[in-house]
Formats: C-alpha cells, sequence, structure tokens
C-alpha cells in the first residue's frame, strides 16, 4: 500500500451482529449521504471528480435505498472503483424489475470498472455467482431495518464477512 492509499479516507466495515439499520446510518454518515435522496425529485451523480444533478426517477429511488444495502453488505467503497464493484456485483446478481434507466446507470458503471480497475470489478463479477440482489430478493424496508447485517448477508447469499477484497474508500465529496 503507497502512502497516499494509507491517507485516502476508509469507511467502516459492519460487523456481521450489528443491526442493519444502524449500519445503513453509519455508511450515510461517514460518506455525508442522507436518506432524504430516496424521496427527492433530484439526486447526485459524481463520475471522476464531477458532480451533477440527474433525476430520480421512481426506479432509483426503490432502488437507491436497496444499493446502499448492498454496500452494508458487500463491503465495497464508494470511490469510484468501489461503485463499479457494486455495480458489476448488481449487474450479475440481478436487476429484476428495474426500467431502463437504473439498469443503464448499472451497466455504466460497470462498463467504467472494467475500464479503470478491471481486476476489481471482475472480481466483483466472479463474487457475485450465485449470489442475489435486493432487486431480485426484496424484502419489505421495515423487515430489513430489523436483520443484522450477518442475516442480510445471509439472505443474500454473501459470505459472512461480505465480498470486498480491500479497504472500502470513501467518494471524493465525502465529509
Amino acid at each position: 500500500m503507497s502512502i497516499e492509499e494509507s491517507l485516502e479516507p476508509t469507511l467502516s466495515i459492519p460487523q456481521p451482529s450489528m443491526n442493519v439499520r444502524d449500519a445503513r446510518d453509519l455508511y450515510l454518515t461517514e460518506n455525508g449521504f442522507t436518506t432524504d435522496e430516496y424521496e427527492s425529485d433530484w439526486g447526485w451523480l459524481s463520475v471522476f471528480g464531477i458532480r451533477f444533478a440527474i433525476p430520480n426517477s421512481k426506479g432509483r429511488k426503490r432502488g437507491l435505498p436497496l444499493h446502499d444495502l448492498h454496500h452494508v453488505a458487500l463491503g465495497y467503497g464508494t470511490d469510484l472503483v468501489g461503485e463499479c464493484e457494486v455495480s458489476a456485483w448488481e449487474l450479475r446478481a440481478g436487476l429484476a424489475g428495474y426500467g431502463w434507466f437504473v439498469r443503464y446507470l448499472i451497466f455504466q458503471a460497470t462498463v467504467i470498472g472494467f475500464l479503470t480497475a478491471p481486476r476489481r470489478t471482475l472480481g466483483a463479477w466472479r463474487a457475485a455467482r450465485g449470489q442475489r440482489s435486493l432487486y431480485v430478493a426484496p424484502l419489505a424496508h421495515a423487515t430489513l431495518m430489523t436483520l443484522t447485517v450477518g442475516e442480510l448477508r445471509a439472505h443474500l447469499g454473501v459470505p459472512v464477512a461480505g465480498v470486498a477484497s480491500t479497504v472500502p474508500r470513501r467518494h471524493d465529496g465525502a465529509n
């Protein structure tokens, strides 16, 4: 690990015994996110350090809370490579019921991952084999919030420690 990497802000890795609501809230706080974006008309996307507003479609409003829980369960960061990893995992683990806009965002991030961090993106793709996303294995939000992180991982078919093979890093705009 280089000096620069060791100075990058990292994210906490939720322990299997941690409550999903608490783990999600910690993830949001560490990244400067809130649940407000789950229902707002516009969301934010940052690519290569450029931040821009995107319409928050019905599908994105429904999928974003689940995407955040994928970060919690899998252990991938919110930096560019982490987003590419979680997108590759989601693409392989299933996107049933989500429209073209959400599928496009996930596919686009996966392609960017294969171009910028091919080994890690391929690793995320491979890790998803036999696993299922919350997009295809939904649980009611109230139920999800009462699970432990370990129970969430088991529901997704994810190993008890998650699947990320590197320390999760925060995105550039994080606190």
